[in-house]
């Protein structure tokens, strides 16, 4: 991939391709590397509706290998050992997280122990247990590198992702692999799209996550590199982002306070597909995944 982040690969200067149609299928190009990246889990109902899912999407598409944003997981706010080993058994290989990743106190153990939970790197490493990054090896045999990373604007004034990115690949011991896979926790779409950009060519994929709103924007960036705005919630359809509008409802109506509570009924699951040759770590295709469960 090229060295500077913001030069374009000259052969593909402008050639932006648009994603394969939402759940289409598209075959799979002959040797690449498939992987699935699911958006943020909201409590008991997202569980359930990967755990209904994900098994049978992985065998239907040859999913070699499955991220997914945790940091909802446990009653819409955090992560506990639990409520991971069950996405774990059903398929998931790394679980991404951010701010609510602190949420659940339990966990935080088993972001030293369990590498295969990931925090936002740029909360530094001073005091803050676990690790923002690590690299794994998908079903085909393939290795690859999945980061995590945390917005700055309307968020956490913690270190900056984009230099941070900077610094873990000038400063790593051995080179990432060529497939790179990045959930960006963040706010605002602009933050996202930048990234996107500065990272376009240095990784395989860059997803959003954290506003629980799925975008249509997949696509691949000129220099390679897949990406979306916002992957969406999996979690209940008739609700807001996630939660019962009954407990979220007067915080707009009077600005009361009140206690948020994951809602009911049936669930979407979004997530993203993203084909990937495992030789140069370029995105070769990428498509939008939308199922709904009933509950």
């Amino acid at each position: 991939m090229p060295a500077s982040p913001l030069t374009p690969d000259p052969a593909l200067a402008g050639r932006v391709r648009l994603g394969n149609p939402p759940n289409g299928n598209a075959p799979r190009p002959p040797g690449a590397c498939r992987v699935l990246l699911i958006g943020d889990v909201i409590g008991k109902p997202g569980r359930v509706a990967v755990e209904a899912i994900l098994p049978a999407l992985r065998e239907e598409r040859g999913i070699d290998f499955v991220t997914a944003n945790g940091e909802n997981l446990a009653g819409g706010m955090g992560l506990t050992v639990s409520t991971a080993n069950g996405l774990f058994a059903h398929g998931v290989d790394v679980i991404t997280s951010g701010n609510h990743i602190w949420d659940k106190r339990e966990i935080y153990p088993a972001l030293e122990s369990n590498e295969r939970i990931l925090r936002p790197l740029n909360y530094g490493t001073h005091d803050v247990p676990g690790r923002g990054w690590g690299i794994y090896q998908a079903l085909d045999g393939s290795d690859l590198a999945v980061i995590n990373l945390q917005g700055r604007t309307y968020m956490q004034q913690i270190d900056n992702p984009f230099t941070e990115f900077d610094r873990l690949i000038d400063e790593s011991s051995e080179a990432l692999p060529p497939i790179r896979l990045v959930d960006f926790h963040c706010e605002i779409t602009s933050e996202k799209n930048a990234l996107g950009l500065y990272l376009d060519g240095r990784v395989s994929a860059v997803v959003g996550t954290h506003t629980h709103v799925v975008t249509g924007d997949e696509r691949i960036l000129p220099s390679g590199t897949a990406y979306q705005t916002d992957l969406g919630m999996t979690g209940p359809v008739w609700s807001v982002i996630g939660f019962a509008p009954r407990t979220v409802l007067p915080r707009f109506i009077n600005a009361l306070p009140t206690r948020f509570e994951v809602g009911e009924g049936p669930v979407i699951f979004n997530a993203c597909q993203v084909d990937v040759d495992p030789a140069t770590g370029r995105a070769l295709a990428i498509e939008r995944i939308q199922r709904l469960h009933e509950a």
